[in-house]
């Protein structure tokens, strides 16, 4: 079998475990209202992850500012992606710190974190989300594999199934983009 199509049966079994799994059908659902219910109150979105979750975090909240299928006012989130704010923090505090200080810096009660991570053991991940609690903040975990260090940190979380990193981002980016689905009607 070709590379290509294992891929996408690999994709496909992916996609099919999460289908079949109404636990977390109900959390991707609880959490698209809860998101839109903090938008309603007046909070933002905080979006960080690692690596490819980076971007993830990046793409959401650009789909959220920007535009994802409707035409609509903007929706308030914030991806921590900032170069600068990075690499200063991590000078300064240690890499460990990126996202806690950002969090610190720009977070309030009513706004939600929304962590993504494959494994779930990053001391980054883990320690944003300890800031957003002492913030008063909610927060949600993407996580993948075993949830790692983060399962049962956040208020809210969804362990995607998958064994690596690009099938679980890959069903990560779907919740997502199921997210936006959910908000777009929010500030018509």
């Amino acid at each position: 079998m070709s590379i290509a199509r294992l891929s996408l049966h690999a994709a496909a079994d992916a996609l099919a475990a999460l289908r079949a799994d109404e636990a977390a059908i109900g959390m991707i659902d609880t959490v698209g209202s809860d998101l839109a219910a903090a938008i309603a109150g007046g909070g933002k979105l905080m979006i960080c992850g690692n690596g490819g979750s980076s971007c993830d975090a990046n793409h959401f909240a650009e789909e959220l500012t920007g535009r994802f299928r409707d035409n609509r006012p903007p929706l308030p989130a914030l991806a921590c992606t900032d170069v600068g704010h990075i690499t200063c923090t991590a000078n300064d505090y240690g890499y460990d710190h990126i996202f806690s200080r950002w969090v610190d810096a720009l977070g309030n009660a009513g706004d939600r974190l929304i962590v993504l991570s494959t494994s779930g053991n990053s001391r980054t991940i883990t320690n944003a989300v300890l800031a957003a609690k002492a913030r008063k903040m909610r927060t949600v975990a993407l996580l993948g594999k075993d949830g790692g260090k983060c399962k049962g940190l956040a208020d809210l979380e969804i362990i995607v199934p998958g064994h690596t990193t690009d099938r679980i981002q890959e069903l990560h980016m779907l919740i997502l983009h199921i997210w936006c689905e959910m908000l777009e009607p929010a500030r018509r």
